[in-house]
């Protein structure tokens, strides 16, 4: 008799295709399709160039906090007018165009590309470049304002500002041209190293958002080239001498400083200069440490991390995704700080009780100042230690008795973020379509920070600028040569 051959066995797929979305090569950067995966519990980008093949980068380690966060979402705020077409569609016709979902909250302003450190780690690739001119950064606000109507926050950055021999002037013009809140995005070296320059800063009165990766030297030595703790901790006592806001920010990456979280959060609470802690996992593009796609650091752990190496201070329910980008792209929480006693804000307000004013779904509730102040608290605009934060805060903090006031309780008000910027591996459209922060171009162009770093804006930008120069060098070796 003979023997029956063996049926062969179909196989079980090793993930779910939860959603399509458009991204781009890693290498070439070409548009392609992805594919989101819920693999094993956790989220996956999966892609294919059709010449350099596969890849995959994790979106996720926690599938289900992924797809819960979804009903953070909300329809985004339309800006008062575009500035470009749809002409080859997200991402190649920034400025913003009409395809984009969301108004500006935050603007940057790159002033220079120059900087005083020669980081390891740098999605700005900061180097030898250009310094804006007053005229440039003024065409550029006057375009933020007319774009906004009323816009909130703007931030100056690099390279590093510091260094912009113009940076108070443009901080004046800010403010002149009736933007609520200016920050400086810097390093800290100059205000370490110069106390009578830092004091001329400090009477311009920005929000200081200061590079502090750590509280150990090995970490700076890996991510920036030195060892920087003691020039960190100068620089921030100096500003708490100064009474400057500041926020400490800390990039972080796999192997380097995830363990450094909790520390960091509980050095913030106690240092008198910070109002806040906003983590960013590293964001790989212009200059960065070799790295896992799959392996990277993503919100969801550091929010796990902050949990756990603060010994329950704040726990993973704390944090709330922000609805006015993609909810995946930041989480935050707030607290209330006196001494040793820290509350924070979700342990007061149930936020899922909200959540369909969150969501922008319509219906009558009598606690409209209680959902006004949990929405502007949960927004990329919110600037931490400013008196309009503390307004909100006093009203959605109902149950605290606050007998203090909204100059003190500015003050004690502590805010935590996490900010997952995307790179070429896990860039997504989708998420581009509804990012709030973007950096204006000197052609006036406002384009989403993601795409800025991942589709060639930065390089055309270097290269128109570069261009500009030697045409003004010519004119002027022109004008000498004609005795002019």
């Amino acid at each position: 008799m003979q023997k029956r051959s063996a049926v062969p066995q179909k196989r079980t797929a090793d993930s779910v295709v939860h959603e399509l979305t458009r991204s781009i090569c890693p290498v070439c950067k070409r548009d392609i399709d992805a594919q989101i995966h819920i693999k094993e519990g956790r989220v996956i980008m999966r892609k294919r160039c059709p010449e350099h093949g596969l890849f995959e980068a994790l979106i996720s380690p926690d599938a289900e906090g992924y797809l819960s966060s979804q009903k953070y979402n909300k329809p985004g705020t339309i800006p008062l007018e575009f500035t470009t077409a749809v002409v080859e569609g997200c991402p190649h016709d920034c400025g913003l165009c009409p395809e984009h979902q969301q108004h500006t909250c935050l603007a940057l302003i790159e002033v220079n590309t120059g900087c005083n450190l020669a980081c390891p780690t740098c999605f700005a690739d900061a180097g030898p470049g250009y310094n804006l001119t007053l005229d440039q950064v003024s065409f550029m606000l006057d375009q933020f304002v007319r774009t906004e109507g009323d816009p909130e926050v703007v931030q100056f950055s690099g390279g590093e500002p510091t260094l912009h021999p113009q940076l108070f002037e443009m901080i004046r013009m800010a403010k002149a041209k009736g933007i609520q809140h200016v920050m400086v995005n810097t390093n800290g070296r100059r205000i370490a190293e110069d106390p009578e320059w830092a004091r001329q800063l400090a009477a311009e009165e920005p929000m200081i958002y200061l590079q502090f990766d750590g509280l150990e030297d090995e970490t700076y030595v890996k991510l920036r080239g030195e060892p920087l703790l003691k020039e960190k901790l100068v620089a921030l006592d100096r500003l708490a001498e100064l009474d400057l806001h500041t926020v400490i920010v800390a990039a972080v990456e796999r192997g380097v400083n995830e363990h450094e979280v909790g520390p960091l959060v509980e050095f913030g609470l106690k240092h008198p200069a910070v109002r806040g802690v906003i983590f960013q996992p590293v964001t790989h593009t212009g200059r960065h440490l070799d790295f896992d796609p799959l392996d990277r650091v993503t919100i969801p752990e550091v929010v796990g991390r902050i949990a756990e190496q603060t010994d329950g201070l704040f726990l993973k329910s704390d944090f709330v995704p922000v609805p006015c980008c993609n909810p995946g792209c930041q989480s935050i929480t707030y607290a209330y700080v006196d001494g040793d006693e820290v509350i924070p804000l979700p342990r007061v307000l149930n936020v899922d009780d909200y959540l369909d004013y969150i969501t922008n779904r319509t219906w009558p509730d009598p606690t409209d100042d209680v959902k006004h102040a949990l929405e502007q608290l949960w927004s990329a605009t919110a600037v931490t230690g400013t008196d309009t934060l503390a307004d909100q805060f006093t009203c959605a903090t109902c149950n605290i008795d606050l007998a203090i006031n909204n100059n003190d309780l500015a003050k004690l008000i502590f805010a935590i973020s996490i900010k997952d910027f995307q790179d070429a591996y896990t860039f997504d459209v989708k998420k581009v379509m509804k990012r709030c922060v973007e950096i204006i171009a000197p052609d006036g162009r406002m384009i989403p920070f993601c795409a800025y770093n991942n589709v060639g804006y930065r390089e055309e930008v270097r290269d128109t600028m570069k261009l500009e120069r030697a045409r003004v060098r010519f004119e002027r070796k022109a004008a000498k040569a004609n005795g002019g």
